[in-house]
């Protein structure tokens, strides 16, 4: 039940709180927390480590409410209040934390960007979830603005440069995600993969591949792949504006 994966009003049931799904949107929300708290005491790569396996447990919510048919409102909402904190708060304040604190205004202003545009993002897509074309996203999802936040702080720290040195580029990530998740562009939501339907060998090889790449160095792969999703929304965006321009012959 998170932006990856599309919740459906008509099926959700509008009585009851089911445990397991909500289990697992309760762990994404004690590790935005636990993001947070490490942020505080300075531990920083222990903090961005968290957002991720956020991310992983938000993914789950959604998938296990539909596969046991316990989808409901209250894990709706409850999903939605888990990623403010997860993918919003989190994020914005580990950064402000770790480079950003030290430039006065416009580090808490760029913190602030990013947290503001989460919550903006979130209930644009809660209210706008029949409209739009369910193959793309309106804006960036925040899940993977937060990798991208998040995977900027892991990468640098393990790169051996600290929040001072890179600061100015810490700010201009955290902005740059931020206004991503209000724009219009469209990013791919993989909504129409079918994972009950048989696929070549060739996929299972590559998704094993996947894995390997992560684990052989996982800030810099993790932070290359958000880093890239969030281009390919204004790579999108520009080739449309081209078609719409070519001339009808």
């Amino acid at each position: 039940m998170d932006e990856f994966n599309k919740r459906k009003p008509m099926t959700l049931r509008k009585r009851g709180i089911y445990l397991l799904p909500n289990l697992f949107t309760t762990g994404a929300l004690f590790a935005g927390f636990f993001a947070i708290v490490q942020a505080m005491n300075s531990k920083f790569e222990i903090a961005a480590v968290a957002i991720f396996i956020a991310m992983v447990l938000d993914g789950l919510d959604g998938r296990v409410a539909r596969l046991t048919h316990t989808q409901s409102e209250f894990g709706a909402e409850y999903d939605s209040l888990s990623d403010m904190v997860s993918f919003g708060v989190a994020p914005s304040l580990v950064i402000y934390e770790w480079a950003l604190k030290g430039m006065g205004k416009w580090g808490w202003f760029a913190a602030f960007i990013y947290c503001c545009a989460t919550a903006l993002r979130l209930a644009r897509f809660n209210t706008n979830i029949d409209v739009v074309d369910k193959r793309y996203f309106q804006g960036l999802p925040s899940p993977a603005a937060a990798a991208l936040v998040a995977g900027f702080v892991w990468v640098m720290l393990d790169m051996g440069y600290d929040g001072e040195t890179v600061r100015w580029y810490a700010s201009a990530i955290a902005v740059f995600a931020g206004l991503s998740m209000v724009s219009n562009l469209p990013f791919y939501s993989f909504k129409d993969f079918n994972m009950r339907k048989s696929v070549p060998f060739l996929v299972i090889f590559l998704v094993a591949l996947m894995f390997i790449l992560i684990s052989s160095y996982p800030p810099g792969v993790l932070f290359g792949l958000f880093l890239i999703y969030a281009m390919s929304g204004f790579v999108m965006w520009f080739v449309r504006r081209r078609k719409d321009r070519r001339p009808i012959a």
